[in-house]
């Protein structure tokens, strides 16, 4: 079974800071299923985007962008976040990863 495991696993606020998977990917990732394994494996290379990031310019999903009525980050502890940008697009994953995690 492929995964994007590091071996640098350590929770940073719900997003995984070896494979910037969600901890919720990582916990259901033997269920998912090769097609759901196929999907987070293309978000985390980069190949199913919604936009670029505004932080950094690599490549970003949005759930919400994608049809869903949720995204995967409303399941992250809530951050610092201001946009560098006039857009609302949400960061990558490694740059979210980076942004501390909201003490409210």
């Amino acid at each position: 079974m492929k995964s994007p495991c590091r071996a640098a696993c350590k929770n940073e606020g719900g997003i995984c800071i070896g494979c910037k998977r969600t901890m919720k990917e990582v916990l259901e990732w033997r269920d998912l299923g090769d097609e759901g394994r196929g999907n987070i494996m293309g978000i985390l290379n980069g190949e199913i985007k919604t936009h670029l990031c505004p932080e950094c310019g690599e490549s970003a999903q949005c759930d919400i962008k994608m049809g869903k009525d949720t995204c995967w980050c409303f399941e992250l502890e809530s951050r610092s976040v201001n946009l560098i940008s006039d857009t609302s697009e949400c960061l990558c994953r490694h740059c979210l990863s980076k942004k501390p995690v909201s003490m409210i």
